[in-house]
């Protein structure tokens, strides 16, 4: 350490001496070697950069999707409302499967801060078929319900052709089918008769597919009137669904089961339809911040491909460093030109990644008729772990090129 120190002191009495300033490399000096040393092996270079690329763009169209689901899904909920519950049937404590009660729509409109209500009741023993001729055993396992006039108000239904059940169809043999069913069954426009329990039916209609009551996608839906007079239903409801004020669901929420069955409240399964949707976006987070580390894994390969490229580059560039060493270049110099080509080397497959991942986002979003929403956070922080990543990758080619003697980088070969 002391004969060090004397050498630095000998070392700057001597420049001193002559008049001589210790060398600087300014930024702009050092932005134009580190091009330059990676404008001399482009195809070299792009195969690092593609490296770093491929993970930042992983990254960022992950979190793009993510976000643009999310944001689909909330604007969906704003129209559809959180607002909705159901109620259907369960088990006795035997296991056995229990009924409804026949007046449980009028039970449950009066709880109060309940807006509306209705139900849908199974209608047994009636398969839905295109026609009789076909095998009993293809139903398609399409059901047959009876549904209130009020039910597509109350679950924010839409009919995609034709029209839905009113007074006079509802006692006749018409249905309104469901858009899975429609697609099983080859029906695309109303007019057409379908063969249910035994007797033709006539579609009026067929609903768009039901968010927030996916089970009526795959159902032949029918007149209160016509179920029992043709197909012999009973009348009593398999579920009924109910909209009441946002303040107050909690309330409803609890009511709904000892409202419906006072003596048995435990038979009867309320839900809230909204909180599978959230459910289903939480399993996307998760499967999200798995494609993250999958994206962390190809970024953590890219910058070993950069530190690789680097510590090739300083082998085969040792006269270089050896004439710049001698040429007064200090260790520290040489230091900052291969920090400054794993820098921009890493920077700009980060640039290439944020590019690519945002078209892929928007690509996705535009598909699936979703609005784009990426997170100005996800480009800073793709950028900013190149930033680390070439930084670190570039730490030790550059601290090994900058301790290469003059004497031994000009005597190679």
């Amino acid at each position: 350490m002391a004969a060090h120190a004397s050498r630095t002191e000998t070392g700057a009495a001597r420049r001193a001496a002559v008049g001589l300033r210790p060398s600087r490399l300014l930024p702009a000096d050092a932005l134009r070697l580190g091009l330059t040393g990676l404008r001399a092996r482009p195809a070299r270079a792009l195969l690092s950069a593609l490296g770093i690329a491929i993970g930042i763009a992983a990254m960022v169209a992950v979190v793009g999707v993510s976000a643009s689901s999310h944001a689909q899904l909330t604007a969906q909920l704003d129209s559809l409302g959180t607002n909705l519950l159901t109620a259907g049937s369960g088990q006795d404590i035997f296991g056995k499967a229990t009924s409804l009660p026949q007046d449980s729509v009028g039970k449950v409109r009066l709880i109060e801060g309940v807006r509306s209500a209705s139900s849908t009741g199974t209608v047994k023993n009636s398969l839905v078929y295109r026609s009789p001729l076909i095998d009993k055993n293809a139903s398609g396992g399409i059901a047959t319900l009876a549904a209130e006039q009020s039910l597509l108000d109350v679950v924010a239904g839409r009919v995609s052709r034709g029209g839905w059940l009113n007074e006079a169809t509802a006692d006749y043999p018409a249905t309104v089918l469901g858009s899975s069913a429609a697609k099983r069954l080859g029906v695309v426009s109303p007019g057409t008769n379908v063969w249910i329990g035994g007797t033709w039916f006539t579609v009026v209609g067929i609903l768009e597919p039901v968010a927030l009551a996916p089970e009526l996608d795959n159902a032949a839906l029918i007149g209160q009137g016509a179920a029992s007079s043709l197909l012999g239903h009973d009348g009593k409801p398999s579920k009924v669904y109910t909209r009441s004020d946002d303040d107050a669901v909690p309330t409803v929420r609890s009511l709904l089961a000892p409202t419906i069955s006072p003596q048995s409240p435990n038979e009867v399964k309320v839900s809230r339809p909204s909180d599978a949707l959230e459910a289903k976006n939480a399993a996307d987070r998760a499967l999200t911040g798995l494609m993250l580390g999958v994206g962390s894994i190809a970024l953590l390969v890219g910058g070993i491909g950069v530190a690789n490229t680097m510590i090739v580059s300083v082998l085969e560039r040792r006269r270089e460093i050896g004439l710049r060493r001698s040429l007064g270049a200090r260790r520290g110099h040489i230091r900052i030109q291969f920090m400054t080509e794993a820098l921009v080397l890493s920077l700009a497959g980060g640039v290439l990644g944020s590019l690519i991942g945002v078209a892929v986002s928007g690509g996705m979003a535009a598909l699936r008729g979703w609005p784009f929403d990426l997170p100005p956070l996800a480009i800073v922080a793709g950028l900013g772990i190149t930033v680390v990543v070439g930084a670190l990758a570039g730490a030790y080619p550059a601290v090994r090129a900058a301790r290469t003697p003059p004497t031994s980088a000009l005597s190679a070969h």
